[in-house]
């Protein structure tokens, strides 16, 4: 084809559909000899053929050689630099442009405000967005939408809730890009509100709307909204692709709702790695440890590689059924196999301190060269629930010339000293976080405080601490001071407690059983009865006791008068041998912590069907003599279980660790590490 026999009106057809920079050199030249480059917008459909195949430095070199510049040759030059992923280059010739006096249209605007978002460049965006309102654009729909979505992804949500309520007029991108803006922004509840404000206005959600309601109702617990905007996807027809069904899935399996999270992801067509991490975060995180490391073990066996999300969730399992083996598996398979990040570090930290092993914990922490925020927290935290009061006081002292503690550092320190009955130092370092540091202290911190001083017995003075609170106290404040009052037998002071407890209705069964408890020990029966029907109509039942021991590698959970396992004769007849060694060493019975109104054989028969003395027993029997056993409890060990454990390691000559849902106890030769303090 001979290019330069052809009009104006035959080349403008072949130069859009070229896609080949040597071709479009050529029609340019012949227009160019031809005389016909001069006509109407050719140098912008020049620039924008060049800037479709790539070829930017021949488009700016033609863009630079226009005599006089028109809005057409500087949009398709923005548009040029736009589609090729070049925003600093948009901004310059929006630059330009404007210092030579060229006035800017919707597309000018619309595209140099998406160039501003993705450089997160907020002081950029308002100065073309009070532009934009110079030149009259500011109703311009596809404006309006690039402008809240640089807001958006700047994270200033209020400015763009500003521009949104000023539109007359919104499309489908303007709601949609509302509603992911506040998701991303942690403003759940206001996504929400702007969904049911946009099906007000007859606005049918996409599918980016329901990912991000999805993923809000995981965020804010909210197992009602996620169910709702499932059924809609559902009714409608709506195509759901792998990375939907994976937000369902952890939408229900984050809310608890285990069952419905497995039968949606058992149905997926098709799964991925994160799809496989929501299902073991769900598991992991509401106390089926056992399922998440069984579906971490299944994941890999179906050629899937865990990634860092879902090696966190089974460190997770492993720190809270105290899997040691398989904790340190997964520690060898990241590092041999995963990039080890502070995330990754600090999970291994913290499952390490809680199957029992803090100086390995330690021995990790020490070898991070640069430590964050988190990772300190998290060690402080450790010796905490290990009863190292100190150390953790002294770690904190090192970390503060080093990084600045935030309110969770002085909650896991608060927390340490409490376990370790630092009570002056408690009351120190309470003061020094609210006059030096200035923070505001939360209810966790309150709920600290007071634990502190009433596990001590100063149950007025937390009292008083509870009274001095500037908004009105919460249900963990109460419970630490009921906790106290049951301790300490502070029955006055612990029946207001009670009653508070009870006004905030409690959300789960360990609360009602607390109270219970306390009235029980009270010999208040008619109060405790009472609590107990409260529970029962409320439909609440009680979270039975159970302790876990791993032998060889495999966990052995045992609950309260568990018959059913293989070896109970073995279990109850070393029971049964042991009770006898102890009573020759002056053991009695402590019958008092039966809080049910029974004979006094009855109360011993039961506490000697405790699960931790179960598994104790278990671990005694398939163990050679010597080895160190861990239990681990999701109860509050009781005291005439402290009690016996103390005995029993000095008849086996064992150390006997028990982690409870509180903190570590480390038995030895008759005494604890809490030095009954707990």
């Amino acid at each position: 084809m001979r290019l330069k026999n052809l009009s104006l009106q035959e080349l403008k057809p072949l130069l859009l559909g070229c896609k080949h920079s040597a071709l479009i050199s050529q029609i340019h030249a012949v227009m160019v000899s031809s005389g016909l480059f001069s006509h109407g917008n050719t140098s912008a459909q020049l620039i924008s053929s060049y800037g479709k195949v790539g070829d930017l430095e021949s488009a700016h070199k033609l863009f630079d050689k226009i005599p006089l510049r028109r809005v057409d040759s500087c949009n398709a030059m923005i548009i040029a630099y736009s589609k090729n992923e070049l925003p600093i280059e948009v901004v310059n010739v929006y630059n330009q442009m404007v210092l030579e006096g060229v006035k800017p249209d919707s597309s000018t605007f619309t595209v140099a405000l998406k160039a501003c978002s993705i450089l997160q460049d907020l002081e950029k965006g308002d100065e073309i967005w009070e532009k934009v309102v110079e030149c009259g654009y500011k109703n311009d729909v596809f404006v309006g939408s690039s402008v809240l979505n640089l807001y958006a992804k700047c994270g200033k949500m209020d400015k763009a809730a500003s521009v949104f309520e000023k539109m007359q007029r919104r499309d489908i991108v303007c709601w949609t890009t509302m509603i992911t803006g506040f998701i991303q922004s942690g403003k759940e509840i206001e996504a929400v509100d702007m969904y049911r404000r946009m099906q007000k206005e007859g606005m049918v959600g996409d599918g980016v709307v329901m990912l991000g309601l999805m993923q809000a109702s995981a965020n804010i617990a909210d197992t009602k909204l996620g169910s709702s905007v499932h059924g809609h996807m559902i009714r409608r027809a709506l195509p759901m692709d792998v990375n939907m069904l994976t937000s369902i899935v952890n939408m229900y399996a984050k809310n608890g709702e285990l069952e419905t999270a497995t039968h949606v992801f058992q149905k997926m067509p098709c799964k991925n790695t994160v799809t496989w991490s929501a299902l073991i975060s769900g598991y992991a995180q509401n106390g089926f440890a056992v399922n998440a490391l069984q579906m971490l073990i299944q994941m890999q066996l179906l050629g899937f590689s865990p990634d860092g999300a879902s090696l966190v969730s089974a460190l997770l399992a492993c720190s809270d059924v105290g899997s040691l083996r398989f904790g340190r598996s997964i520690h060898g398979y990241v590092a041999r196999k995963v990039v080890m990040d502070q995330v990754l570090i600090t999970a291994l930290i913290d499952m390490y301190a809680k199957c029992g092993l803090i100086y390995c914990a330690r021995a990790l922490y020490d070898r991070i060269s640069s430590k964050d925020l988190i990772c300190w927290n998290t060690i402080i935290a450790c010796y905490g629930i290990h009863g190292h009061g100190r150390e953790a006081l002294t770690l904190f002292q090192r970390m503060k010339d080093k990084i600045e503690p935030d309110h969770a550092t002085f909650a896991a320190l608060l927390s340490a000293l409490s376990h370790s009955g630092l009570v002056e130092e408690g009351r120190r370092w309470f003061d020094v976080m609210v006059n030096e540091y200035k923070i505001k202290p939360s209810e966790k911190h309150y709920a600290c405080s007071v634990d502190l001083l009433a596990r001590a017995g100063e149950v007025e003075e937390a009292k008083d601490l509870i009274i001095s609170m500037e908004t009105k106290p919460g249900l963990a404040v109460w419970v630490a001071l009921l906790s106290g009052c049951h301790k300490h037998k502070k029955f006055s002071i612990g029946e207001l407690a009670a009653n508070r407890v009870l006004e905030l209705i409690p959300e789960n069964a360990g609360t009602y059983i607390l109270v219970a408890n306390f009235f029980a020990a009270a010999k208040m029966w008619d109060k405790a009865a009472a609590v107990r029907k409260l529970m029962k109509k409320a439909g609440m039942t009680k979270v039975p006791g159970y302790s876990a021991v791993e032998v060889k590698g495999r966990l052995h959970a045992f609950l309260m008068d568990d018959t059913s396992h293989p070896q109970y004769e073995q279990i109850m007849g070393l029971l049964c041998n042991l009770e006898k060694e102890m009573k020759a060493m002056v053991y009695v019975p402590k019958t008092e912590f039966v809080l049910q109104n029974l004979e006094e054989d009855v109360k011993v028969k039961m506490l000697c069907n405790h699960s931790e003395r179960l598994a104790i027993a278990f671990g005694l029997l398939n163990t050679t003599p010597g080895t160190r056993l861990l239990i681990t409890k999701n109860l509050r060990v009781c005291g005439d279980c402290h009690e016996v454990t103390k005995f029993i390691s000095v008849i086996v000559k064992r150390e006997i660790i028990v982690r409870d849902v509180k903190r570590f106890h480390y038995f030895k030769d008759g005494t604890c590490s809490c030095g009954d303090y707990w």
